[in-house]
């Protein structure tokens, strides 16, 4: 018998793992006794980004992404974040990246010394001049809460990187978790309704798909120091594919048109969404106009 190359062999593991999701030739763990590395053992177990089951899911979305997903549809809920908190917790951690790469420009700081009231004043003044503070510090701190709408409020590095994770997560994580989750959700029900998965079933994978987005986006990001945070769309419809043949079993080419299909059903259901927000727009100035 032929003897196999070193890179067949850990290939054909990799393809095994991808398939099973774990390694069934290794022996499991076993208990050891209480050491060092107890130390900080759980430690983390209760922050997202941090647990096993984040590292899981983050690993085999990347390395497997379609088959953690009918892995999960399955029943394998233990082993991997719900689908809706990964989304938020990964696309989080994208947005704050991203935001720490493309601050907005700096401005010249200003100091805050109009917020006082002198000592030589009456009672009457005094009063005034409290209310007038009290209003301008609470303005102050609207303000800061939202420096990516005022822009000429940011006057040192921290505040240009709240300004713009501000910014991507109102320019971006409302229409992402509000819109695009629902668009997509609706429209791969639609592409994929032959296959009968229900909506739950469709409502995960369309969670972990845009998980799987949001880490190619912070890819690029990374790669090109933060001139890019978008994703091509040959590239989504390429992980689509890979999603798709892994996930429901099917040849390249069937792959191939459901991608293309449900690309067409969210094409359509963006456009009724813009001729529907039209209307409400035309509705609303027609009503005070009259």
């Amino acid at each position: 018998m032929k003897k196999k190359h070193p890179y067949q062999v850990r290939w054909r593991a990799f393809r095994i793992w991808q398939k099973l999701g774990f390694n069934p030739w290794e022996k499991p763990v076993e208990r050891r006794r209480s050491g060092k590395g107890d130390f900080y053992k759980g430690a983390f177990d209760s922050i997202p980004f941090l647990n096993d089951d984040a590292k899981r899911t983050f690993t085999h979305l990347l390395l497997r992404p379609g088959y953690m997903i009918r892995d999960y549809i399955r029943g394998a809920h233990e082993r991997y974040l719900a689908p809706l908190t990964a989304l938020i917790v990964f696309y989080a951690f994208f947005a704050l990246v991203s935001s720490l790469l493309q601050p907005v420009q700096q401005k010249d700081r200003e100091d805050f010394s109009d917020i006082t009231v002198s000592s030589d004043i009456g009672d009457n003044q005094k009063g005034e001049a409290i209310l007038r503070n009290t209003a301008l510090i609470l303005k102050k701190g609207y303000t800061y809460l939202n420096l990516d709408k005022h822009p000429e409020e940011v006057k040192t590095r921290m505040d240009s990187a709240i300004a713009a994770l501000e910014g991507t997560l109102r320019s971006q994580g409302i229409p992402l978790f509000i819109g695009q989750f629902f668009m997509l959700w609706l429209a791969m029900g639609l592409a994929l309704k032959r296959f009968k998965l229900g909506m739950s079933a469709c409502a995960a994978a369309s969670a972990y798909i845009l998980c799987q987005f949001s880490f190619f986006m912070l890819f690029a990001v990374l790669l090109t120091f933060g001139e890019s945070t978008s994703l091509g769309v040959l590239l989504m419809g390429l992980l689509l594919m890979i999603d798709f043949r892994e996930w429901l079993s099917v040849p390249w080419k069937q792959s191939f048109k459901l991608t293309v299909l449900l690309g067409l059903w969210y094409a359509i259901l963006f456009g009724v969404v813009l001729v529907l927000v039209a209307g409400v727009v035309v509705l609303i100035a027609w009503l005070q106009g009259a």
